[in-house]
């Protein structure tokens, strides 16, 4: 039976049969009620205005009128939680990584296959519609497309060797936000764990080294962390660093974690709080759920640096304000500072 509380969803596809299957799997669950179907993203953005559904659902491929058009718009005009459904991502990630640059705060791929096999992503289609309705979103401003490479002048000592950064929902945007804003010449490794389908990770990678004169890459067994790179965690491992003839490099284990795994933030920062000690930065970014809570508390513990992403630019709070709860964050730093505010930390 329907009540007040329903979550109301929009979805936007250019088949009418595939509307009708999300429809079908959607309000398989009582919580959730299609409230509109669109054509394409014009309809959308018209129904959006009109309806004030509680999430979006946009295919990418739709004409002239396509997903980019509808974040874009959406966002601007009528901001509103958007899920991306599209079967792009399987074959090109770069639209999908503009919509989340964009504003969209969830992806989720088709299958390939045919139309029917779109109920093997049913539940976790439902998992993502009834996390998006919970997040309170702000109107999105175009992403800067500002990108640091002014070199910064470090003291030959400085305080820390490595940043780790840990990040999942709205978590692709903010990373771009951090890593974009920080130095060309920075001396120091980046560790990123972002929540993210592994398909995703090398495109992801790929974006962010050609955004930035920093060497950006997805972390594999046995590279070595070294100054001025980037390595992001495969989507399919959980990674962590040990340190090896005097170098540090990047390890799989098999260890599984209670908050999430593949890949675990809370994994990495243990890992990175054992190898480097009090000489370690840990940033918490945007995200649902509990993980990166225990990886920062070793951070913590260890005498490291923790930084948190303040709760008026996250997507979702979740991660960052479970850190915070646990009293083992030292700074809370609005998203467009946190570039500037590691930098400051290092000297």
């Amino acid at each position: 039976m329907e009540t007040n509380k329903s979550i109301k969803v929009l979805v936007a596809d250019d088949s009418v049969l595939m509307r009708i299957l999300i429809k079908d799997i959607l309000e398989e669950d009582s919580e959730i009620k299609v409230i509109a179907q669109a054509k394409d993203s014009k309809e959308a953005l018209e129904l959006c205005a009109l309806l004030k559904p509680d999430v979006v659902l946009l295919d990418m491929n739709m004409g002239e009128y396509d997903g980019i058009y509808g974040v874009k718009n959406i966002m601007q005009n009528c901001p509103t939680p958007i899920i991306i459904l599209s079967a792009m991502g399987n074959s090109d990630m770069e639209p999908i990584l503009d919509a989340l640059s964009l504003g969209a705060v969830d992806y989720l791929n088709k299958p390939v296959s045919n139309n029917v096999n779109i109920r093997e992503v049913g539940a976790p289609l439902i998992s993502k519609v009834k996390e998006a309705a919970k997040i309170h979103i702000a109107k999105v401003s175009e992403p800067s497309k500002i990108v640091n490479v002014n070199p910064h002048s470090f003291s030959e000592q400085l305080n820390y060797d490595v940043i780790v950064i840990g990040s999942s929902t709205g978590g692709p945007s903010a990373v771009e936000k951090v890593i974009t804003n920080l130095p060309g010449n920075l001396n120091i490794p980046v560790l990123i764990a972002q929540h993210m389908p592994s398909n995703f990770v090398p495109s992801f990678a790929n974006r962010l080294d050609a955004l930035t004169p920093l060497s950006v890459t997805m972390a594999r067994k046995d590279d070595a962390v070294e100054k001025g790179n980037i390595l992001i965690a495969p989507g399919s491992r959980n990674i962590i660093v040990k340190r090896e003839n005097n170098k540090v490099v990047i390890d799989y284990t098999n260890q599984r974690y209670k908050d999430f795994n593949f890949p675990s933030v809370t994994g990495l920062m243990e890992s990175v709080a054992e190898v480097y000690g009090n000489r370690c930065i840990g940033v918490i970014l945007t995200g649902m759920g509990k993980d990166g809570t225990d990886g920062m508390k070793a951070i913590f513990n260890a005498g490291g640096y923790t930084i948190a992403q303040n709760e008026e630019s996250c997507v979702v709070f979740g991660m960052p304000r479970s850190a915070i709860a646990e009293g083992c964050v030292k700074q809370i730093v609005p998203l467009n500072e946190i570039g500037g505010f590691l930098v400051s930390c290092l000297s």
